[in-house]
């Protein structure tokens, strides 16, 4: 495993424990990595119920991020509505949605191709 591997590895580590720390629903990870001219390797996928947890879901992501790894992301974008709020952590970015944003865009059905891992949460 390359050293890239292992960070990109720790990282989505981080990030799952965090969505999971606010209970972020419905969490899927798209490995984009076989998929020609694709922006990052992963795309990690979740939604909250409200503007408050996608707010919640992105802090606690950002914080246990920044904690385990001393790792910021490269580019935030959507907090100022939080339906849709996007973290970029360069190899990995995360889509952080409200429920009903995320299946009218349908970012699953987009990147088809990619290979699909559903989380499983305990909550």
């Amino acid at each position: 495993m390359s050293k890239k591997e292992k960070g990109t590895d720790q990282l989505i580590t981080q990030i799952l424990k965090g969505i999971e720390e606010v209970k972020g629903q419905d969490v899927e990870i798209l490995d984009l990595r076989e998929i020609e001219n694709t922006v990052c390797d992963y795309f990690i996928i979740c939604n909250g119920t409200s503007n408050t947890q996608v707010n919640a879901i992105v802090n606690s992501v950002q914080k246990t991020v920044s904690k385990a790894l001393k790792d910021k992301p490269w580019h935030v974008e959507g907090s100022d509505n939080a339906e849709w709020i996007l973290i970029d952590y360069v190899h990995v970015v995360v889509h952080v949605f409200q429920k009903q944003i995320r299946e009218y865009y349908d970012i699953e059905g987009l990147w088809g191709d990619a290979k699909s891992v559903k989380i499983e949460t305990t909550y």
